[in-house]
């Protein structure tokens, strides 16, 4: 076998695991590894911060589903990254020159951390990467590469070479007809899907799964898109935060839940015994440590979502013809019809509901959206309508202010054809602004929509049990940022809507420069500073500050 450069061996795999972008930035010490990729058939995008390169390498991935690539010098601004793909499971590769003892920095916030001791070892670290990258529960793995190291050479032959196998574990059948009788003797079941099911390409199963049985499907924030929300079965979104109040009506309501893919984080589930009281619980994971991490489940199904969802199938199938919607449902659909929330507001300043409602209306269903951290995600999470998978990409867990516009050259690098919108408020825009000056020079067009009410909005709502309104304004007098200033200063088109009957015209506008000029543009929608989403401690104890639609009262009884 004849001996190679070591990082010759490293973009050979690199291209093989089937990589064309990667989002970086140079140090003296990765040089190696760049001279390298300059002869590959790899894209790659320079970032002006550690922080952005990670970001829009998870972005690229939850757009694809497979793994995203960034590559950094010490690698330590992409610590931030690396813990928000671990917490939403985004299969993530970063590679490092080794600069400072980055592997054990990163080691919490990966699944697998590792520093190359000898140049041999590279093809097989780098294929084991991906094969843990990709396997159970995904996540981001780093690889430290010394410039020794890059610089040696190793036996390597590509055709000789292939990606390692990622096994896709399936339920035991006696686990499946378990999961099946309880569903079947339910009275008020409920599928709540989470974003292992997005994860796990199982959209369509679930699918069946609910129209066979007639079983009303939720969603958390994260399994936005894992089921039409047009559908009639679609029962809203529970939780304390990003939620529909007939989401949490419906999930009071039901006896029983089948969770796939969920992690029942705290802003999803609020009290638990409110959460928990008088239903039963389903839980179907691939990692086998998250069954009664937050609480005991009635039944645990291991296994990949896929298959577990199709089994489920085959079971309901051979035990009954397709079911026709019972009372059951129609409760739900009557719900969703008399427990929306207003989003017709012609208030100015602008109510954050109106932007939303406008957002909906003109952008078509396949679009892609974008969103991180704060009340503008939460608002998003209650108000947007999401019809198809990897469609709405939200930083769920670990939320990093700055996250939108990075993830957003990611996923419009990984699919161009497709229209892109990032949801930012003010504080998160400028968190990672700069990352805007990338998006410009190598011509990703996406639009900018950003909710500006000129304060850590979230944080002030959430200081407002201590009686105080401190330390979150943005914009008090001096220092404030002009945002339309700062796009332009980057030769990006910007636009400021102060009215809410000009909200539309600023979408279409937006996309149009967008398309045109080949550039991200802003629409910078200034909102209420005041403006509170409604949220509360527990699924039944939900405080609304805006006014709702008369309410009808729903018979539970049986």
């Amino acid at each position: 076998m004849r001996r190679v450069p070591c990082v010759e061996a490293v973009v050979a795999v690199l291209e093989s695991e089937g990589v064309t972008t990667v989002f970086g930035a140079p140090g003296a010490t990765i040089l190696p590894l760049y001279a390298a990729l300059r002869h590959s058939s790899i894209r790659h995008v320079t970032v002006r911060h550690e922080e952005g390169g990670a970001h829009a390498a998870d972005g690229w991935a939850r757009a694809t589903g497979d793994a995203g690539v960034c590559v950094g010098t010490s690698g330590a601004g992409m610590v931030t990254g690396l813990h928000a793909a671990l917490a939403d499971s985004v299969p993530m590769i970063c590679v490092t020159g080794h600069t400072a003892d980055i592997v054990e920095v990163a080691r919490p916030v990966t699944k697998w951390a590792v520093q190359l001791k000898e140049p041999a070892q590279a093809p097989w670290v780098f294929r084991e990467a991906f094969r843990i990258a990709r396997s159970g529960r995904p996540g981001p793995v780093l690889v430290d590469l010394p410039i020794d190291v890059q610089r040696g050479t190793c036996p390597y032959d590509r055709a000789l070479d292939a990606p390692l196998p990622v096994a896709v574990p399936r339920p035991l059948p006696r686990v499946v007809r378990a999961a099946v009788d309880m569903v079947c003797t339910a009275k008020r079941p409920l599928i709540l899907a989470g974003g292992g099911v997005v994860t796990a390409g199982a959209c369509g199963e679930l699918l069946e799964l609910a129209e066979h049985l007639q079983i009303p499907v939720q969603v958390t924030l994260m399994g936005k898109g894992a089921f039409p929300e047009d559908h009639p079965l679609f029962a809203g979104l529970p939780g304390i935060q990003a939620q529909t109040r007939w989401g949490n009506a419906a999930f009071l309501a039901g006896d029983l839940v089948l969770a796939v893919g969920v992690r029942f984080g705290g802003r999803h589930t609020g009290e638990l015994d409110v959460y928990r009281k008088g239903r039963r619980f389903i839980h179907v994971d691939i990692e086998p440590t998250q069954f009664g991490r937050v609480f005991e489940p009635d039944l645990g199904v291991f296994g990949h979502a896929r298959p577990v969802l199709a089994e489920m199938v085959a079971e309901a199938r051979s035990r009954t013809a397709a079911l026709r919607p019972g009372k059951w449902v129609r409760r739900v659909g009557e719900l969703r019809r008399t427990m929306a929330r207003r989003d017709d507001f012609d208030d100015v300043p602008i109510k954050p509901p109106r932007v939303f409602r406008e957002i909906n209306a003109f952008y078509p269903r396949d679009t892609t959206f974008v969103t991180a951290i704060g009340l503008h995600q939460i608002w998003s999470g209650q108000f947007q309508t999401t019809y198809l998978p990897r469609r709405y990409l939200v930083c769920g867990q670990a939320g990093p202010p700055g996250w939108e516009v990075p993830a957003a050259i990611g996923v419009k690098c990984a699919h161009p054809e497709r229209q892109v919108v990032a949801i930012v408020g003010d504080h998160s825009f400028q968190r990672l602004m700069e990352e805007v000056g990338v998006a410009a020079r190598y011509r990703v067009p996406f639009v900018i929509v950003m909710i500006n009410n000129e304060c850590l909005g979230l944080i002030r709502q959430e200081e407002l049990p201590y009686d105080t309104n401190d330390a979150v304004d943005l914009h008090d007098g001096e220092g404030g940022a002009d945002h339309v200033k700062a796009m332009e200063s980057f030769g990006c088109p910007a636009r400021r809507v102060e009215r809410p009957g000009d909200i539309r015209d600023a979408l279409a506008w937006a996309s149009a420069e967008a398309a045109h000029k080949r550039l991200p543009v802003l629409v910078e929608v200034m909102v209420e500073r005041e403006a509170n989403a409604a949220m509360g401690p527990a699924l039944d104890a939900i405080k609304e500050f805006e006014p709702l639609p008369e309410l009808v009262t729903v018979d539970w009884s049986d």
